[in-house]
Order: C-alpha cells, then structure tokens, then sequence
C-alpha cells in the first residue's frame, strides 16, 4: 500500500525556488533514504512533506488525502512527524516535559513515555534534567522520542547523524528496527552515502532540487550515485 505520494512537488522561499517536479512514493513500512549534497533540496522537501511550505494540494497525497496545502499542526494529526535537523529542543523544559510535548496531537498508539524509555533507557535517567544539558547523542535520543510521542504512521529523520560520534550514530540507528516493527515507516534524509545504504529499503538522491537517481541500494552500483549525487 503506497503511504505517500508527491506528484510535481515544488517549493519556493521567495523568488528562489528550491525544488523542481519531485516525484515519489513510498510504501506502508518501507524505509526510505533521502541523500544529497548540502543545498540539494532534502531539508527543503521535508519541510513541504509535514507543512511548513505549503504547495498545492494535490502535490502531496498521504494515505489518500491530498494534503499539500495543509497547515503543519494538521498534517502532525493525519500521522507525520519530524525529528528536525538540530533537535530544536525546548531549552526550557526537562527531557520528560520535552517529551510529552509531542503528544499535544492527542493521536492514539502504542508510543508513551514508558515506551520511549524502554527504547533509550538513558532518557529515563536524566528525564528532569534540562533538555539541553544532555550529551549530543541524548539530545537526539529525546527528539525522536518526542516525535514518536506523536504516534506517526510516518517518521520523518533529518540528519540525525549530524555532528555525532560514531558510536552514538550506531546506537540511534539501532533502534530505528524497533521503531518500524512498531508500524511506523521512515524517511531518512543523510550526507553520509554508507549510512543511507545501510538502513534503507530504497534511495532517492537529489541534486539542486531535482531527483537525480532512485532504487534499491543492491540495484545501485557506487559509480551511479557518485554521478546522481555530484552531477559528475
């Protein structure tokens, strides 16, 4: 069952325009990688998916809906959840408060706080220390809970891995299986190609704002993606 689809997706800041025709779909419990250069569009095309740049309607359809022009709050609603590049933790808030915040939507599901705490242990430990007073690989480990407090049908990752140690970035990786068997398909958007391959079911690459190459990592030889990703 196709979960997502954008058809012609475009999106502009300003007179700039930073995406160009995006086709795509993903199926129900796929795990799809977004990779590209910095200034391909990634980040961009994530912004389109959950709200924060409208487009026409009909550009985005999610599980039938067409909800291009729908507001970021709604589209959290309908079951789309992003873990931001840079966390954007609530420097206020402790790591519970934190938390809980991204179950404002109300959706129901199996993700709560004993079930975010079962997935990083670590959590439970500081969850009254202040949001951002955890280590870089903590801080991430509370904002894909919080997303996940939203019980998404799709969880969407944007850099996840950005300026993390090795180590952290294969623990957080690690739990991603478990985020999956729990029903929940992913979008992941990274830089690092290795990463991408490792985790997804298929691969899109993007190149100043277009789609440049899609399929299977087994099906992609290094030489294809080097030229979809550098244009060389």
């Amino acid at each position: 069952m196709t979960l997502l689809e954008t058809h012609g997706l475009t999106a502009f800041y300003g007179d700039f325009q930073a995406l160009f025709g995006i086709d795509l779909a993903v199926a129900e419990g796929e795990t799809i990688a977004i990779i590209g250069a910095n200034g391909a569009g990634k980040t961009t095309f994530l912004r389109s998916l959950t709200g924060l740049l409208r487009n026409d309607r009909a550009a985005l359809v999610f599980d039938g809906r067409q909800i291009g022009d729908a507001r970021a709050d709604a589209v959290v609603e309908m079951g789309i959840a992003m873990v931001p590049e840079g966390r954007k933790l609530f420097p206020s808030l402790s790591v519970e408060e934190n938390l809980l915040i991204g179950a404002h939507a109300g959706r129901k599901g199996s993700w709560d706080l004993a079930r975010i705490y079962d997935l990083f242990p670590v959590l439970q430990e500081r969850r009254r220390s202040p949001g951002t007073a955890l280590s870089g690989g903590q801080q991430q480990m509370v904002a894909i809970g919080r997303a996940l407090m939203s019980n998404p049908r799709l969880l969407l990752c944007d850099e996840i891995s950005l300026g993390l140690a090795p180590t952290i970035i294969r623990d957080i990786y690690d739990s991603l299986p478990q985020v999956t068997k729990a029903g929940c398909t992913l979008m992941v958007v990274e830089q690092d190609i290795n990463q991408a391959m490792a985790v997804a079911d298929r691969i899109y690459c993007f190149q100043e704002g277009r789609v440049t190459l899609e399929g299977r990592p087994a099906d992609l030889s290094r030489e294809q993606i080097r030229q979809a990703y550098f244009g060389v």
